[in-house]
């Protein structure tokens, strides 16, 4: 490993030991949990392991019961090998990197190892995680996942692979169909670009539905933990990008990026977003819009299975929302859609002493059944293209599926965990100006707070 490439990775070290980075959302302590197995089942899967194994998984809270919900994702593989025994335990996202980076530093950690997108490149900078590239046509290789999914798999400017894309977080526009009719909006139309997205709020801003009085957009503010996700939609929208294409100049902070940022946060300024709200966390946003408190918001897949679980089963099923709800893309920009995957991808440790079987197993969750099994545990879309594409005869799936079709993630380098710290900070200044809590709202004010994003990120970049 090069002088270079170590202190990246003692920098990402230091900077990410205190921060969490969610791809995907959710804070669940750490549990444990192992399977039985049906004792006279056949082993059925070619190259399964013969011999007794137990296997260890470091999975994330990824659903209401993440240890639950994985083995029974995993049921139909272990009870056709007994010999299999596997024991899962569910780190909470705020300690998991810790934990992760802790057991890559010592060599003592699982045999199968989930990791948020934005982590891989910098666990595969650490030596953490074992080169999959020669396995990974077994599953059918790059043309099976999102492009967006897939290159977070390697470490941008290198061709070796180090996991396989497990789930997809994809973002898109939940609104109320009784607010829109309500409004005489069509929805087909109402949020086709930026223009018509304002003028459909506009109309939506203040509509009353069961006597409550409804706010257009909710929108999350600087205390949540996607502050970068949910604003760079929009910069991507406009034209702008994160870094230049070989990931040496910052460019968040130009002209074009500052359009997005601008339109964006505008919408708050206007008055078509409670500035209550933009001290609130996605999952308070989503409790609003449950609540009938706003008829739009933007959120994910797992807001569908929310609204289709009986409310006594931890869902939302039993509000008015739930039966008056629909999904449609982000609005187009000046340079077109654009919305922000994520996720979670399968790979093996490194100190691992049964990568075989631990191979095999993530084999076994890439397959169609249990890709889709996982999806409707978990509300997450399927990692798999082909899968998710199944999902799409829902109407209420079909604009998310669609949505992954012009989504774009982070750059993946080793740093990212320290450059999204740094934009976790001046993206939550720009919202404390928009609320008037700090400054005046204005061009020159967020464009400050852009210029002094990519001065710290600059400096984590030439490290």
């Amino acid at each position: 490993m090069s002088k270079k490439r170590i202190s990246l990775v003692l920098l990402t070290i230091i900077v990410m030991m205190s921060m969490i980075l969610s791809a995907c959302g959710g804070s669940k302590g750490s549990s444990s949990s192992g399977n039985q197995t049906d004792k006279n089942a056949n082993n059925s899967t070619t190259g399964a392991p013969q011999e007794d194994v137990t296997l260890t998984a470091w999975i994330m809270p990824n659903s209401p019961k993440p240890d639950k919900d994985f083995m029974t994702a995993m049921k139909p593989y272990l009870d056709q090998h007994p010999n299999v025994k596997l024991n899962v335990t569910v780190l909470d996202w705020g300690s998991a990197w810790t934990k992760i980076t802790t057991a890559a530093t010592s060599g003592q950690g699982p045999d199968l190892l989930q990791l948020g997108t934005t982590w891989v490149p910098a666990i595969a900078a650490m030596n953490g995680i074992e080169d999959l590239t020669d396995r990974v046509e077994e599953l059918g290789g790059q043309a099976n996942y999102l492009p967006a999914s897939w290159k977070t798999t390697m470490i941008d400017g290198s061709s070796e692979v180090y996991g396989v894309p497990w789930f997809v977080d994809a973002r898109a526009l939940f609104y109320r169909k009784d607010a829109l009719d309500k409004a005489g909006l069509d929805p087909a139309t109402a949020f086709k670009d930026w223009d018509t997205f304002k003028q459909t709020l506009s109309k939506l801003n203040g509509i009353e539905i069961e006597d409550q009085k409804m706010t257009a957009f909710g929108v999350p503010g600087k205390n949540d933990w996607n502050v970068p996700h949910n604003i760079f939609p929009w910069i991507w929208a406009a034209g702008g990008s994160v870094f230049n294409e070989d990931n040496t100049k910052v460019t968040f902070n130009d002209k074009t990026a500052l359009e997005g940022v601008m339109y964006y946060t505008g919408l708050a300024n206007e008055g078509l977003v409670e500035k209550a709200s933009l001290e609130k966390n996605s999952s308070q946003i989503e409790s609003d819009f449950s609540d009938g408190k706003t008829a739009v918001m933007v959120s994910g897949a797992w807001m569908i299975k929310n609204f289709a679980t009986p409310e006594e089963d931890g869902g939302v099923g039993g509000k008015t929302a739930a039966q008056n709800y629909g999904v449609a893309a982000l609005p187009a920009g000046p340079a077109g859609p654009s919305t922000f995957i994520g996720g979670s991808h399968l790979t093996i440790f490194k100190g691992s002493k049964h990568k075989e079987a631990a191979w095999d197993i993530i084999k076994y969750l890439s397959s169609d059944e249990a890709q889709l099994t996982y999806s409707q545990l978990s509300g997450q879309l399927p990692g798999k293209r082909s899968v998710m594409e199944s999902l799409a005869s829902d109407p209420n799936y079909k604009a998310l599926v669609e949505a992954t079709n012009y989504g774009m993630s982070y750059p993946s380098i080793p740093q990212w965990g320290p450059c999204e710290t740094a934009l976790v900070k001046y993206f939550g200044n720009i919202w404390d100006i928009v609320a008037g809590v700090s400054g005046t709202y204005n061009e020159a004010s967020i464009q400050k707070q852009l210029d002094d994003a990519a001065n710290e990120v600059s400096a984590i970049l030439n490290q």
